[in-house]
C-alpha cells in the first residue's frame, strides 16, 4: 500500500523491535524519550521481551516505511487491538524520532483506519494519547479521528501529571474509495 511519503505493509518485513525502541528514546535532548509509558528506567532486555510478547498476540500489526529516498526504510509500527465481539479496535502507533513530523504517522494511520473499516470491519477505532502531546493529537486529528474524552490525571508528560485523552475515528464517517480494498481485493471495487 503506497502512499506519496510512506506505506504501510501488514506484518513480515523487518524484525520491528529495533523500530519501537529507536521509538521509545526520542530525539536526544528534547525530552522525547520520557515523554510516555512508566516513568522508571526499563532495560533494552525488558522492552524487547515486552515488544516480544506483544508480537505474538493476535494483534494485526504493520510495518510503516519512509518511501522518500531510494530505497524503503522501516520507521515505525502501527498496530490494530481487534474486539471482534464488539467490532472495535484500539489503535497503537509508535514512529522513530526521524519520521516524525513529516506526515507519515498521519498517512500511515488513514491507511490503518481504511483497513480497519473496509477489511477487519470494525464500526469504531479508538486510541489514547496524553493531552500535552500536541503534535500526536494534531496528526491523529489529520488522519479522522475526534476526540471522545479524557481519563484525568491518568498519565505523565515529562515528570508530571496529565490527563489523556480518548479519541475514537467511527466508520460511518471514514467515506470515499478504499485504497486498501483496491489492493486487497481489485475485483470488488
Amino acid at each position: 500500500m503506497h502512499q506519496a511519503k510512506g506505506t504501510v505493509t501488514p506484518r513480515g518485513g523487518p524484525d520491528p523491535v529495533p523500530t519501537a525502541n529507536r521509538s521509545r528514546r526520542g530525539r536526544a535532548g528534547r525530552g522525547r524519550g520520557r515523554r510516555y509509558g512508566r516513568q522508571s528506567p526499563e532495560s533494552l532486555e525488558a522492552r524487547t521481551e515486552g515488544m516480544a510478547h506483544q508480537l505474538r498476540g493476535a494483534n494485526i500489526r504493520f510495518t510503516i516505511y519512509d518511501v522518500a529516498g531510494a530505497e524503503p526504510v522501516p520507521v515505525g509500527v502501527a498496530t490494530l487491538l481487534p474486539d471482534h465481539q464488539v467490532r472495535s479496535a484500539e489503535y497503537v502507533v509508535m514512529l522513530a524520532p526521524e519520521a516524525r513530523g513529516r506526515g507519515l504517522g498521519s498517512a500511515a494511520t488513514r491507511l490503518v483506519l481504511d483497513y480497519a473499516f473496509h477489511i477487519v470491519n470494525v464500526r469504531v477505532v479508538w486510541l489514547k494519547v496524553l493531552a500535552p502531546h500536541a503534535g500526536g493529537v494534531r496528526a491523529y486529528e489529520n488522519a479522522g479521528f475526534r476526540k471522545a474524552g479524557a481519563v484525568r490525571e491518568a498519565g505523565y508528560w515529562l515528570g508530571e501529571v496529565c490527563d489523556e485523552l480518548i479519541m475514537d475515528s467511527l466508520a460511518r464517517d471514514f467515506v470515499g474509495p478504499s485504497a486498501v480494498r483496491a489492493l486487497v481485493d481489485p475485483e470488488r471495487e
